[in-house]
């Protein structure tokens, strides 16, 4: 809860568990910590058994298979969803052949093969992504089956953007200081990547406070936002903030950025570098400025914190566009994050996604 009372949920997009999978104790870690999630978002025993065996299902894969395996584990809550998200990150050997890879029987280290197929029967939907050398990325959601409301007309036409992330805090850290946050509306999208002065809990509370003003003031854009966080902030260590609103309608993007944030617009003929200007947000803005890019069928918008190597380039990764945004983002964490800051990394598509 922040100051004024408003609740603000941080949980919903950063990776409540990661966990380093190097050897099979950590499977049962693993297993106990998605079933206490599934838990506390109301999982009935069906749905948290399915959790409990995808999550041991997927641990025990990067402990067979992965070289520097990870396992992230977030909460997915919405107005039609309350689920669960597995991110299993590693960089080797990656599969050659990934539609055998899903077929039951089949498997490279003397198993029953039933492992990988079987997470993707029990999943509410997965992703893969995987190459020989570089490793796999496997995302898994398993979201609840109770029943929701039906989702009005005017909400159900806001899934024109579809939005993934991935926030680690700092090794040692309770909490990221990093904060992502999304607002769909019917033809607009606004997405925002905080991160707060430092580390640990002192930080996370600027970026938090960034957050809330974001959800309570969804109608502005990104300039007048800005200058509303930047009072808001002011009793907080400050952070670099940077917003973007994508506009189906108008086919654009307009932008704008105080710190260092990076962030790029990913085109098939053209990639544009997005410009922020230098300050804090909560203490010193000296000039605020929208940008306006093209925002296509076939985009990507990628922002990230500093807590991510600036020398990334998606040519490297042949046909990962058409992936799942939290896939994309898990894929750069694994590959350039710096490992010594907190590193949150945020991705929007131009086209809707389960």
């Amino acid at each position: 809860m922040t100051r004024d009372g408003t609740v603000v949920n941080p949980d919903v997009y950063t990776c409540r568990f990661a966990l380093a999978m190097t050897e099979s104790s950590q499977v049962v870690a693993a297993r106990r910590l998605a079933t206490q999630l599934a838990t506390e978002l109301g999982f009935d025993d069906t749905d948290t058994g399915k959790v409990a065996l995808v999550a041991t299902e997927v641990a025990t894969n990067l402990v067979k298979h992965a070289v520097h395996g990870q396992l992230l584990i977030r909460q997915r809550l919405g107005a039609t969803e309350n689920g669960i998200e597995l991110l299993a990150l590693d960089k080797g050997p990656g599969m050659q052949n990934v539609a055998a890879c899903l077929q039951d029987g089949y498997s490279t280290a003397g198993s029953l093969g039933t492992g990988l197929g079987a997470i993707t029967r029990l999943a509410s939907f997965w992703d893969i992504y995987s190459t020989p050398g570089p490793g796999t990325a496997l995302l898994i959601r398993v979201s609840q089956t109770a029943p929701y409301p039906a989702v009005p007309k005017e909400a159900s036409q806001a899934l024109s953007v579809g939005v993934g992330g991935v926030c680690l805090p700092k090794a040692g850290e309770p909490v990221s200081g990093d904060a992502w946050g999304v607002v769909q509306q019917a033809d607009r999208c606004l997405v925002m990547v905080s991160d707060g002065l430092g580390h640990g809990l002192l930080a996370a509370d600027a970026s938090w406070e960034a957050q809330r003003i974001l959800q309570a003031h969804a109608s502005y854009g990104p300039v007048r936002l800005l200058e509303v966080m930047h009072a808001a902030l002011r009793k907080t260590r400050g952070a670099a903030v940077a917003i973007a609103e994508l506009d189906a309608r108008q086919q654009h993007v307009v932008f704008a950025g105080v710190g260092n944030i990076a962030g790029q617009i990913i085109l098939a003929h053209k990639t544009h570098h997005l410009i922020s200007f230098n300050g804090i947000v909560g203490h010193h803005m000296r000039r605020i400025q929208a940008f306006t890019y093209p925002w296509l069928a076939d985009a990507l918008l990628i922002l990230a914190s500093d807590g991510l190597l600036t020398r990334w380039n998606l040519d490297a990764y042949p046909g990962l566009n058409v992936h799942d945004p939290s896939l994309i983002a898990g894929l750069l964490v694994r590959d350039f994050a710096r490992g010594r800051d907190d590193v949150t990394v945020t991705v929007a598509k131009a086209a809707p996604v389960v």
